[in-house]
């Protein structure tokens, strides 16, 4: 599987790298054109990727070449061993504007869909009044990211919190012993795109950022133990190299 294979990047994004390569020229299009590829299965095909906002909401687009949304992991029936999808928005903001520790990592935004676990114990997205049993539906979360080896040759993990510590999270934080957020902002699928509206507090942190769009599984370690999420294999890379050259509005 691949894996993102990247550590001079991943260390200057952890000492606070704010963009790399200028955006791909996208004419009258703002975000990132990339280009469509035959190798990549179509529903995570990314064809563009862009942040913008409108008063104080910041507004995360993906487009692909397929139906968005179209694919979703099997049921493996357990928790260890079992796989996420996930539509990825990796930026330069520090994780303290969301509410983790600063500089705890990459921050990235994301929609995923895991039909094995729910990590939205506050939300009831299938509208059955259990708070447990929708990780299947389409969801988004922050999540701060870190290389680890134990997850392969320079690839990332979900930050996990060691026993006993006690790290700054957000209030919308779901319990579980990684540097997760679960805020319940629900993605919107419509043919061949994914769109999220996310209220900022302070959307001129947001309006200074850098983006990159990612398409990817990620992997419970089937010990469910330190690291507990690995990014297990990157479908697609709008950049072609996570420099986040996307500005956001631009």
């Amino acid at each position: 599987m691949k894996s993102l294979k990247l550590p001079l990047l991943i260390a200057s994004l952890l000492t606070g790298f704010a963009g790399g390569a200028a955006a791909h020229d996208t004419g009258h299009l703002s975000g990132l054109a990339t280009k469509a590829s035959k190798a990549v299965k179509a529903s995570f095909d990314i064809v563009h990727t862009k942040i913008s906002t409108e008063g104080n909401v910041a507004i995360f687009h993906i487009a692909v070449s397929g139906k968005a949304g179209a694919s979703r992991p099997a049921k493996s029936g357990k928790l260890a061993g079992s796989s996420v999808f996930s539509y990825v928005w990796p930026t330069s903001l520090d994780p303290s504007v969301i509410g983790f520790e600063p500089k705890a990592g990459i921050l990235a935004f994301a929609v995923t869909s895991h039909p094995d676990f729910d990590d939205t114990p506050l939300f009831d997205e299938n509208g059955d009044g259990k708070l447990d049993n929708d990780g299947d539906l389409w969801h988004s979360h922050w999540v701060v990211l870190q290389p680890d080896p134990a997850c392969g040759k320079d690839a990332l993990k979900v930050v996990d919190i060691p026993e006993g510590a006690k790290p700054r999270v957000p209030k919308t934080w779901p319990g579980l012993p990684i540097l997760i957020d679960s805020p319940g902002w629900s993605p919107t699928f419509k043919g061949g795109t994914v769109e999220v509206r996310v209220p900022f507090d302070d959307i001129g942190a947001v309006e200074s950022g850098a983006f990159d769009g990612v398409t990817a599984a990620l992997r419970v370690n089937a010990s469910v133990h330190s690291p507990l999420l690995c990014v297990a294999n990157v479908f697609k890379v709008a950049s072609g190299d996570l420099s986040l050259p996307g500005k956001v509005n631009k």
